[in-house]
């Protein structure tokens, strides 16, 4: 391959790297976002942080694609290139934490809920179980307290 051409091509890994750069920093604050709208109970929000969240996450998917395509046709990645890529990764560690922490929030409210809401319906908290006869169990409907 000609020199412009590798040029040209380690130019637009840069660039697509830097794009990362900018497009995980965005998924960390939408990430931010999310536990916010947790920790307020904001369900507006919270789509809103989901919503931007998956848009992030198909254009780093769209990104990484390129890179990959760009690094299997370049010689070799700098070493700025390499320490630019360490870099983008270790934010995607960093990401990828803070959203396992929010799905443990999201999974300890899911509990809380289904715990009350046996309560108020008299089952058990272990409802929407399957019984031996293979069929869903959705246990008990909700009881009148009392009658006048």
């Amino acid at each position: 391959m000609n020199t412009a051409l590798q040029v040209e091509l380690s130019d637009t890994l840069s660039a697509v790297i830097g794009d990362m750069r900018v497009a995980v920093g965005q998924l960390s604050e939408a990430l931010a976002a999310e536990r916010n709208a947790l920790s307020q109970a904001d369900a507006e929000a919270l789509d809103r942080a989901g919503e931007a969240k998956q848009a992030l996450m198909r254009r780093l998917e769209q990104l990484d694609a390129e890179r990959v395509q760009l690094t299997q046709n370049l010689a070799a990645p700098s070493t700025e290139q390499q320490a630019a890529w360490a870099d983008v990764l270790k934010a995607l560690a960093a990401c990828q934490h803070a959203n396992q922490r929010n799905g443990s929030i999201v999974g300890q409210q899911l509990s809380q809920i289904r715990h009350a809401l046996s309560v108020l319906t008299g089952g058990k908290d272990e409802t929407n179980l399957y019984g031996p006869a293979g069929i869903l169990s959705s246990g008990y409907r909700s009881l009148p307290l009392a009658e006048a």
